[in-house]
């Protein structure tokens, strides 16, 4: 990765910060959705999918980003 700046969202960065910082556990949607939007979300879950999506896109797949199928997402540090 170079070293030019990536623009993302306010969401998109707390749910990176959100995964770097529990690295190696993974959160589920619901844990994310809560550290990231707090009680005030009511919409779909799958919010979290499509700006995690975002993220892995404007990182270069961001191949560090684990998804653990039915479970949630976990920041691969052996990956990185």
């Amino acid at each position: 990765m170079d070293d030019e700046p990536i623009e993302l969202t306010a969401s998109e960065f707390d749910l990176l910060r959100a995964l770097a910082e529990n690295r190696g556990r993974v959160l589920s949607r619901e844990q994310l959705l809560e550290k990231v939007w707090g009680g005030e979300y009511f919409g779909e879950m799958r919010v979290v999918d499509v700006h995690l999506g975002h993220v892995r896109q404007k990182l270069g797949d961001a191949d560090f980003i684990v998804t653990v199928r039915g479970v949630g997402y976990r920041f691969d540090d052996e990956v990185v």
